[in-house]
C-alpha cells in the first residue's frame, strides 16, 4: 500500500498545489533544493525543466539551487551547468558536518566542496552554519569548524555565504564576529524576531523570508520583516519544505514564491510591484550579476 492509498480521503498532504496568480514583476528563489523529494509526496523530484517552466510562468524565472552535502552540491553545480535561470549554492549542511566529522571525513569533504565553489556558475557558499537542533553536544565543534572554513571560503573566493541558523542565533553571531562576515552574507529561512534581525542587518546581512512567514503563529517573524529595510529582503522556498499558506503541509516547489510574496506585502503595507522589484535587485546584489534569461 502506498503513502496515498493510506492517507484519509480528503487528505491532500502529497499532492502539489495549484499555481497561484502570477506576480506582476518577477523575483528569484534564492534558496531551493530541486534535487529532494517532497515527504509524503510523489517519491521522485519534479524533473529540473518542469519545476523551472512552472516556477517561470508565474513570475519566478530563476532560482539557486542549494546542495547542502557532496552529493547535492555535485548535483547543484551539474544543473546549474546545464540551465541558464539556474545558479547553484554548495556547501555541508551543519547536521551532515557532524555526522562527516564522527565517521572521519569531515576535512576531506571540505575539501571537495572549496574545489565545487571554485565553479563558474556557483555563486553561494551555502547553506552552512549552525543547528543546535538535530545535532546534540557532541557534534557542535564540528560544527563550529565546518562553518568557520565556509566563511573563509566565500571570502577567499568571493562567494555570497549562506547561512543556516536553527536554535543557534547568539553563537552563529559569534562565529561570524570572529571570523569576519564576507561582503555579501543571507540569512537563509530567517527564523528570528526583530532583535535578533537588527543584530544581522548591523553586521550587513541580507534576510531570506519563506513561507514561515505566512504561518499562523509566526507574529514575532513578521515584526522580524518589518523591522527589514527594504534593500534587504529577500524570499526563498527551502523547498520542498516550509510551504506557505493556504498549502502548508504540502510539497513546496517555487512556483508557490507568490503566495509569501503577497503575504509579505500584506505585512510591509507595500505596493506588490515595489516589493517584487526590491526583491529581485535585492537577489542581484547579493548574489552577483543577473544570470538566465533576465541577463539578456
Amino acid at each position: 500500500m502506498t503513502s496515498q492509498e493510506r492517507r484519509p480521503k480528503g487528505d491532500r498532504r502529497g499532492e502539489r498545489p495549484e499555481a497561484p496568480e502570477p506576480l506582476p514583476h518577477p523575483v528569484v528563489d534564492n534558496h531551493c533544493h530541486l534535487d529532494i523529494p517532497a515527504h509524503d509526496g510523489p517519491g521522485e523530484p519534479v524533473p529540473v525543466a518542469e519545476a523551472l517552466a512552472r516556477a517561470a510562468a508565474v513570475g519566478v524565472p530563476r532560482i539557486v539551487q542549494i546542495g547542502c552535502d557532496l552529493p547535492g552540491a555535485r548535483w547543484a553545480v551539474e544543473v546549474a551547468a546545464e540551465h541558464e535561470d539556474v545558479v547553484a549554492g554548495v556547501a555541508l549542511h551543519p547536521n551532515d558536518a557532524a555526522r562527516l566529522d564522527a565517521a572521519g571525513r569531515l576535512d576531506d569533504a571540505l575539501a571537495e566542496i572549496a574545489d565545487l565553489a571554485t565553479h563558474p556558475r556557483v555563486r553561494a557558499v551555502g547553506e552552512t552554519g549552525l543547528d543546535r537542533y538535530r545535532t546534540g553536544p557532541d557534534g557542535h565543534d564540528a560544527q563550529v569548524r565546518s562553518f568557520r572554513r565556509h566563511i573563509e571560503l566565500a571570502a577567499t573566493l568571493d562567494r555570497t555565504l549562506v547561512i543556516h541558523d536553527r536554535d543557534a542565533h547568539a553563537d552563529v553571531l559569534r562565529v561570524l564576529d570572529d571570523v569576519g562576515a564576507p561582503p555579501r552574507w543571507v540569512m537563509h529561512c530567517f527564523s528570528g524576531d526583530a532583535a535578533f534581525a537588527e543584530q544581522c542587518l548591523e553586521r550587513g546581512a541580507y534576510l531570506s523570508f519563506a513561507g514561515t512567514v505566512t504561518f499562523k503563529n509566526a507574529e514575532d517573524l513578521r515584526g522580524a520583516l518589518q523591522v527589514t529595510p527594504l534593500d534587504r529582503i529577500l524570499v526563498e522556498t527551502d523547498a520542498p519544505f516550509l510551504t506557505p499558506v493556504p498549502h502548508r503541509g504540502r510539497p513546496n516547489a517555487s512556483y508557490l514564491v507568490p503566495l509569501t510574496v503577497r503575504a509579505m506585502a500584506e505585512t510591509l503595507g507595500a505596493d506588490l510591484e515595489t516589493l517584487c522589484r526590491a526583491i529581485e535587485a535585492n537577489t542581484d546584489r547579493a548574489f552577483g550579476a543577473s544570470w538566465g534569461a533576465r541577463a539578456r
